[in-house]
């Protein structure tokens, strides 16, 4: 019974999840992957040539092709867990209504973590784009300007979607060629999209990382593997030495995000992003060096490495808590892995956060 207890509440907390996620799964990121999330790596497929078309000739037939699908492995290392204790009752005693309560809870904090690493990933991987401003007159010229772009490295048109900040959101409101939700199909609607323009079915999503505008995708070049290692479950905490007539509600959840293409992913900054550049570093292992280039002369640059969530627009560098950049617009960072993120935040004469740019490390980036 306990088993079955812990499956249907760990059912219940994923619906609520999956309801709540604003990167939704199918619509943001595919779940294409073998193995399992818990055993630390799964496998990706790659696809980066399409099937070969040739002549047929009646006579003789064609030959066969030889194609293949190629698999990356990708890490899990995202490890989230909730442990609320609830006072006042043990494990069997909890009110239906309580545990209701705790596991809608549970599965929106849930949603929110995930939601902020897979935007992470995103706009880390993404190629992005600068526009020097953005009105309700020019969005939609703006908006395909982006479908261009990606029309020219052959992304599918189908299933293309356009995660856009609210203010963002305020100027395609006001575009007339913008298409309401009223007009889409109640599918449509249930993937969390407001609208479609341009080809793209449009999200707002609340991000306030410093410069975005917005970002233009396509789900099947970005990839979420994710499941619960420990299901969620009312633990009774009696025996615990501390806790008396006390039980919680613990589960953990793994999962992880991978952008399997670049130019599938467009990331829109405006007025522009901060341009970052990388090398190998010259000393120790692990070293790499990034280099900026600073929008505006005089401006000064900190940096982390995989922060845990992006830079605001308008942050001090205090409240920052970042590593200076102290030698100027080029930094030699120790201790890095590929697929780490580096960010790279410029700050003004007023030590306020005006612009960041993002870059996702390779091998290729790091001394061996």
């Amino acid at each position: 019974m306990a088993h079955e207890l812990q499956t249907r509440y760990s059912d219940l907390v994923l619906a609520k999840l999956r309801d709540e996620l604003v990167l939704k799964d199918g619509v943001v990121f595919n779940n294409d992957y073998e193995g399992s999330p818990s055993a630390g790596k799964v496998k990706i497929p790659v696809r980066d040539t399409e099937v070969q078309v040739s002549d047929y000739d009646k006579a003789n037939g064609i030959s066969g092709s030889s194609g293949s699908t190629a698999y990356m492995d990708m890490l899990i290392t995202k490890d989230k867990a909730v442990n609320e204790v609830i006072d006042g009752y043990d494990a069997k005693s909890v009110p239906d209504k309580l545990i209701a309560d705790r596991l809608d809870s549970a599965g929106y904090s849930l949603a929110a973590q995930i939601d902020t690493d897979g935007g992470n990933v995103l706009i880390a991987a993404a190629t992005p784009l600068g526009i020097a401003t953005l009105t309700n007159e020019n969005i939609y010229e703006k908006i395909v300007d982006v479908r261009t772009a990606m029309n020219k490295s052959k992304i599918p048109k189908k299933n293309r979607y356009l995660l856009v900040t609210p203010d963002t959101m305020a100027l395609i409101l006001k575009s007339p060629e913008y298409i309401a939700a009223s007009s889409l199909g109640d599918e449509v609607k249930q993937t969390g999209a407001v609208g479609q323009i341009a080809g793209f079915l449009v999200i707002e999503w609340n991000d306030d990382t410093a410069n975005l505008a917005m970002i233009a995708g396509h789900p099947r070049f970005a990839t979420r593997a994710m499941e619960f290692s420990v299901p969620v479950h009312i633990q009774d905490l009696s025996g615990s030495g501390k806790y008396i007539g006390a039980s919680a509600v613990q589960g953990r959840n793994v999962y992880d995000h991978k952008v399997l293409r670049s130019v599938a992913i467009r990331a829109v900054f405006t007025p522009s992003f901060l341009a970052l550049t990388t090398t190998v570093g010259t000393s120790t292992a692990g070293d790499t060096k990034v280099t900026a280039t600073v929008l505006t002369a005089g401006d000064t640059l900190a940096y982390k490495k995989n922060p845990a969530a992006t830079c605001a627009y308008g942050t001090t560098s205090s409240d920052y808590s970042g590593t200076s950049m102290t030698s100027g617009t080029a930094k030699v960072i120790s201790g890095c892995s590929a697929g780490d993120i580096i960010e790279v935040v410029e700050f003004d004469s007023n030590s306020k956060a005006v612009a960041v740019g993002y870059v996702t490390l390779t091998a290729d980036d790091i001394k061996a």
